[in-house]
């Protein structure tokens, strides 16, 4: 399979290695990312160290951690992160407040300058928020400031399970919302941020799901067998433009040696797929119109399931095609 990626994060990380609770917090973060670190190590490590090592899944909240480490010892990683999360639901609301507080403004000037924390650097970096135009960068600025006007604290997304425009219509549609159902959704959203900071800090069993994956085949409906060596090409559909996201040529089977995203959390917003049947078809020698009738097909279609399989195939002839949301 012919695989470009225009647009990727190295995921490589450090194996974890025994190590005692002293050096627990000093290496659970590094500059490219958290370097992970055993769930046996956390449930063994004194009060301290375990805070410590857990202090930025939520921001600037390292309390959290402080009352999650009572429940010790955890079985697996979703223990601990359920233990965090209901250390959040239990806290008053000015504990509440104080941690969504904690969060910074996307694409704000503080994003720009880098005064975040390394986690939220990475997040919004991800998505080129610490990189806007300066009319992109005037319109989030204008967002934040009705959101905080509104509200008394910033907006927060999971800005890892979205593409940008997706961002922005959450953005545009949650500043209707009454104030108790946005704090609401905004402890949700942090929720969403410590479980994915979670996984990719601490290794052990039982991990929450975070990880969503796309793929396809294509079948030939003329020789009713798989179609090998269709070119396709997969884009992210923006409001004013569209991005390049993968290249790849299916195989013996149809399919792609591997998913055509995998490896994290979808981003909910709008894709298309498109298929080089044209080109299939003229190699084989079927039998077509010149120029042929079908070329290129784009199957234009919308994530919203960052945590979720879409399999998108598409069964054609040289003169018609279907699709569907497989599995």
């Amino acid at each position: 399979m012919v695989v470009r990626a225009v647009s990727a994060a190295k995921r490589g990380a450090t194996p974890a290695v025994s190590r005692s609770a002293l050096h627990i917090a000093e290496d659970s973060q590094t500059q490219a990312g958290p370097v992970p670190i055993t769930l046996d190590d956390l449930n063994a490590a004194d009060r301290a160290a375990f805070v410590a090592a857990l202090a930025g899944i939520f921001e600037h909240g390292s309390w959290v951690a402080e009352r999650a480490s009572s429940a010790r010892p955890f079985a697996t990683v979703a223990d601990l992160y359920d233990a965090m999360v209901e250390a959040v639901a239990a806290a008053g609301e000015a504990e509440q407040l104080a941690l969504i507080r904690g969060h910074p403004e996307l694409g704000s000037k503080v994003a720009r300058a880098g005064a975040m924390t390394a986690q939220s650097r990475r997040e919004q970096g991800s998505l080129g928020l610490d990189r806007l135009s300066e009319e992109e960068f005037a319109r989030f600025e204008r967002l934040n400031a009705a959101y905080r006007a509104r509200f008394g604290f910033p907006f927060i997304i999971c800005v890892r399970r979205h593409t940008r425009d997706s961002i922005l219509d959450n953005f545009e549609r949650r500043l209707g919302n009454d104030p108790a159902a946005e704090r609401a959704t905004a402890l949700r959203e942090i929720g969403h941020i410590a479980r994915l900071r979670l996984v990719d800090t601490v290794d052990g069993p039982g991990k929450p799901k975070t990880d969503g994956r796309l793929s396809t085949h294509v079948l030939d409906t003329v020789s009713g067998k798989p179609a090998a060596g269709v070119k396709m090409v997969l884009k992210e559909i923006g409001a004013s433009a569209e991005g390049l996201i993968r290249e790849a040529v299916t195989n013996a089977d149809g399919r792609t040696d591997e998913p055509l995203l995998a490896g994290g959390p979808l981003r909910i917003g709008r894709y298309q797929l498109e298929f080089h049947i044209g080109a299939y078809f003229a190699a084989r020698g079927t039998a077509a119109a010149d120029p042929p009738f079908l070329d290129v097909v784009p199957v234009r279609f919308s994530i919203a399931e960052p945590e979720g399989h879409y399999h998108v195939p598409l069964l054609a002839s040289p003169w018609s095609y279907a699709t569907y949301r497989g599995s």
